[in-house]
């Protein structure tokens, strides 16, 4: 993550002072996308760092919803980061001004190799964490993007259709608000405590149920404690407290499979009245 940052925040600097002399928006406005991928990976990072700290008294569950937070907080930027872009295509396509093609091609054409290499370097992890998982849909998509710069530059440089600029930075615009709306649904969604997307709470009920000694249940919730950690409270009806023992670990490994590793689970031998308010 930290050479992704580094590697990242070099070829701004670059692609930027290179649309600003090149007079390229394409350029210019790829590079402030890119600014926000470099913010992103440094956000997902300390989100990464504040999951691993210790809890306390105050936050018993340490900082992991931060996690959480932060992913929200990334798709926030980015969607800002898509409404300076459309802003400034639409008054680029407005007053055209003359763009060095050539310029063009090559930069984007390094954004190519190092936003690839950043996606690389993130796509080990991205399966088990939405903040990661972000991260390398940013990239993995700024790399189709820088592909579509060099086109545009090509393009310039062979038929001098400066409009080709701005046009691309719309494109650029809707992948990066394709690749941000999963993340932003998600993320608001777990910050107020949804059931990960990942989890199907009523396929979960059914084969808590059918386990032997188990009578009914109720007052179940299934939520997020981090990106990558789920949590669970249940209370089970069971037919003696004999068997408590047995049908709490086959309920921790159900709720295993289903991707939660934080359960608690309040067993009864009569339903305690609250079933009603919680039908679940």
């Amino acid at each position: 993550m930290i050479w992704a940052i580094v590697i990242n925040l070099l070829y701004v600097v670059i692609e930027a002072g290179l649309g600003i002399y090149g007079d390229s928006l394409g350029l210019v406005s790829d590079a402030g996308h890119n600014l926000g991928d470099v913010f992103s990976l440094a956000l997902t990072l300390i989100g990464f760092k504040l999951a691993h700290a210790a809890a306390n008294h105050k936050f018993t569950y340490g900082y992991q919803k931060s996690t959480i937070l932060i992913a929200l907080l990334n798709a926030v930027i980015l969607l800002v980061a898509v409404g300076v872009i459309i802003v400034e295509s639409i008054h680029k396509i407005s007053h055209p001004e003359p763009v060095d093609g050539a310029l063009v091609s090559w930069t984007a054409g390094v954004g190519i190799v190092v936003n690839g290499l950043t996606a690389w370097m993130l796509m080990k992890d991205q399966k088990h964490d939405l903040n990661i998982r972000g991260a390398f849909l940013h990239m993995a998509a700024d790399t189709l993007v820088s592909l579509g710069v060099v086109i545009a530059g090509v393009v310039i440089t062979f038929t001098g259709f400066v409009l080709i600029d701005p046009i691309i930075s719309l494109i650029i615009a809707a992948v990066i608000l394709a690749s941000t709306w999963r993340m932003l649904r998600e993320s608001l969604s777990l910050s107020i405590d949804g059931v990960p997307e990942d989890i199907d709470v009523d396929s979960l009920v059914v084969r808590i149920k059918g386990l032997a000694h188990v009578k009914s249940l109720h007052h179940i919730h299934v939520w997020a404690l981090s990106t990558t950690t789920n949590a669970m409270t249940a209370h089970v009806v069971i037919d003696s407290r004999d068997n408590e023992d047995a049908i709490l670990a086959a309920i921790k490994a159900l709720a295993a499979e289903a991707g939660i590793s934080h359960p608690t689970i309040e067993f009864e031998i009569t339903p305690c009245g609250c079933e009603h308010t919680y039908e679940l």
